[in-house]
């Protein structure tokens, strides 16, 4: 690999023991400059690492506490994410989804993130959503 691949580039790997382990060659997240970015999370329960509630009300909150854990971790907070994409197994979870997800980040007074939504044929543990964000520190 190119010797100058790393040169000039901070990248700290961002990690809390209240969201669920990475189990594979992956971060939580990862603090570039000002900016963290998480992996994508499903509803995990970070103790069991089992997937918690059978609804999309259920799952998206557990998916959000997840996130607001490793954005914390990073000196961050949902208050100051900037874009997030969603991956929904059925665009039909939409309206319950967003409920939560606007709960959690577009609460009074605060801007809401960009977003992205997309149907998806199949999350990691056959989850109904999977959510990833960026944030600034």
């Amino acid at each position: 690999m190119d010797g100058d691949y790393n040169r000039g580039m901070s990248k700290a790997v961002v990690a809390s023991s209240a969201a669920p382990a990475a189990i594979g060659p992956y971060s939580q997240g990862i603090r570039s400059g000002n900016l963290v970015f998480t992996a994508g999370q499903i509803a995990l329960d970070p103790v069991t690492q089992q997937v918690v509630g059978p609804g999309i009300t259920e799952q998206t909150t557990r998916v959000l506490e997840n996130l607001k854990a490793i954005l914390e971790a990073a000196g961050s907070s949902l208050a100051r994410v900037v874009k997030a994409t969603v991956y929904l197994k059925d665009f039909n979870d939409f309206a319950a989804m967003n409920a939560v997800y606007g709960a959690y980040l577009a609460p009074a007074g605060i801007a809401a993130p960009a977003r992205t939504t997309v149907e998806v044929s199949r999350l990691p543990k056959d989850v109904l959503v999977e959510i990833d964000l960026v944030a600034e520190v």
